[in-house]
């Protein structure tokens, strides 16, 4: 299913856990370690898309899991030629991503990264929020940047004494400091109930 821009709607989902720390997750058989994603199928909604691709990826299901927030508009990515199958080249651009921010209800023990039959990951661990995005395949990071950017102001208040006072005199603490710099604008929402029928020019997740 693309766009009329050859973009194909897409999730990706950033998990924390207790300690508000992300899931990591190593591409099966590469050197490259990513958030999960995947493809929104035609008739979805990117949050039934979400959940479906949790359980694909990591094993988890609704509930293990607790929304907090998604971005505002879609995130875009392209990808180069040589990562499309030649079929789709001239029609397939790229992905078009909502973010999720969700936080782990369950235990470490829930996550399974052979809940498919076909499974993305073959390590994953926890790891701190701003995540190295030289572990990130190229052409994702400027997506990874704009959504951690975007969605940190709504990570769970943690218990530090220095932000108790904060709350208590009715302030909101400042969400943390992003390391990326200045982020672009991303692209205008648009309906995913509006796109076309199912086009079999899909690519990688």
């Amino acid at each position: 299913m693309l766009d009329r821009e050859g973009f194909r709607p897409n999730v990706g989902i950033i998990l924390l856990n207790h300690k508000s720390q992300v899931f990591w997750g190593k591409r099966i058989r590469t050197h490259s370690w990513q958030f999960p994603q995947g493809g929104i199928k035609y008739g979805e909604t990117p949050e039934q898309a979400m959940y479906r691709e949790l359980h694909e990826e990591v094993g988890l299901r609704h509930e293990h899991v607790r929304i907090i927030a998604r971005t505002r508009d879609w995130l875009r990515y392209e990808v180069p030629d040589h990562y499309i199958r030649r079929e789709a080249r001239g029609h397939y651009k790229g992905q078009k991503q909502i973010w999720f921010l969700l936080q782990l209800e369950g235990r470490d023990s829930d996550l399974n990264l052979r809940a498919t039959d076909h499974p993305e990951f073959d390590a994953w661990r926890w790891n701190d929020y701003w995540v190295p995005l030289d572990a990130v395949i190229e052409f994702k990071r400027g997506v990874y940047q704009l959504a951690l950017t975007e969605l940190a102001r709504f990570l769970p208040r943690t218990g530090h004494a220095h932000q108790n006072r904060y709350l208590r005199g009715g302030a909101r603490p400042a969400p943390p400091r992003s390391p990326f710099g200045a982020v672009a604008q991303s692209a205008h929402a648009q309906d995913v109930a509006a796109q076309e029928p199912p086009d079999p020019s899909s690519t990688t997740d």
